[in-house]
């Protein structure tokens, strides 16, 4: 052990070495001298060459100290960024993350959320990935994902999840439709049509929670069509196959042929949830659900707020008109 370069003998080095004064380094280094100039020459000795030139006016680096210099220097910073990557992995500043998300995410401030933590963190490697509830459920337990974005995952064995935003669901039916032109319709107005669906495999708790707004009504949606995805979805019903109950969000992808009306009475509401593994410990797991939990909860607080200056403003316009 006692034949072993330490990381103080290379810091003494380097302080003597750019003060070439044994008493100045020992005073940078808040060392006294004489133990100072026993553990140059305990280096020399490992070493087995000497660094220094010593006179009674002067101290040289020998050519061997000046190589020696370079490598000393370049081991202590070396030393000092590996010990700050090893801190910024530790806060969660670094490292690789996988993320799932289900494709309704992308319609609520999930993309400003993501946006927001690669701004924060921007040397996190951040891959993103596409699937449904179940699939996502699957794959963190798997451990092939680290974190994920669901809709109405509600209990997955082995996963913790944080409801993060709700939203009340409504009916999407074909502009064409009877009851088109109305504000508000109860699902019980929707029992004789024919509905188009996603598949109860992609999330059974995501599939039930629509379901039991029809079911509150003495009925069960007699799906005639099923479609993975939500654009793909109301393309159909816009078509006119069929009637569809959907997470408000979509009315950002509906277009001209359909119309998305309130449900009177609806008070199930859609989840989207944060996931990840119970005994979950890395930092960067925990830095990324911080900035999820924070991004959502003050976009949550926004669209409060708008939705309030709304009411004012239509309030204060129908005073106005009295």
């Amino acid at each position: 052990m006692d034949r072993e370069i330490e990381l103080r003998h290379l810091r003494y080095f380097v302080a003597v070495a750019e003060e070439l004064h044994f008493g100045r380094a020992a005073e940078r280094l808040h060392l006294a001298q004489p133990p100072l100039s026993q553990q140059i020459r305990k280096l020399e000795e490992i070493l087995g060459y000497p660094l220094f030139l010593r006179t009674s006016r002067a101290v040289k680096l020998t050519a061997a100290g000046e190589v020696f210099l370079e490598r000393a220097r370049r081991t202590l910073r070396n030393v000092q960024e590996d010990m700050e990557e090893a801190r910024s992995i530790g806060r969660g500043d670094e490292g690789f993350l996988r993320v799932g998300f289900i494709g309704s995410g992308m319609l609520t401030p999930l993309p400003a959320m993501l946006g927001h933590y690669r701004r924060l963190y921007p040397r996190v490697q951040l891959q993103l990935s596409e699937n449904y509830t179940a699939g996502i459920g699957q794959s963190l337990n798997r451990g092939t994902l680290d974190a994920g974005f669901l809709r109405d995952g509600g209990s997955i064995e082995g996963l913790r999840l944080e409801a993060l935003f709700s939203e009340p669901f409504v009916a999407v039916l074909p502009s064409s439709h009877r009851l088109a032109d109305h504000k508000l319709i109860s699902a019980a107005d929707l029992r004789d049509e024919p509905f188009v669906f996603f598949s109860p495999t992609a999330g059974a708790l995501a599939y039930e929670k629509p379901i039991s707004l029809c079911e509150e009504h003495g009925f069960r949606p007699r799906v005639v069509q099923e479609a993975p995805q939500w654009l793909t979805i109301l393309r159909l019903v816009g078509a006119g196959l069929g009637v569809t109950i959907a997470p408000e969000c979509v009315k950002q992808i509906a277009g001209e042929n359909v119309v998305c009306l309130n449900l009177r009475g609806a008070k199930v509401m859609s989840d989207i949830e944060l996931a990840y593994r119970k005994h979950e410990d890395r930092a960067v797991v925990g830095a990324f659900a911080a900035v999820a939990r924070a991004s959502f909860r003050n976009a949550v607080h926004e669209e409060t707020g708008l939705n309030m200056q709304a009411s004012r403003e239509i309030a204060s316009r129908r005073r106005a008109s009295r």
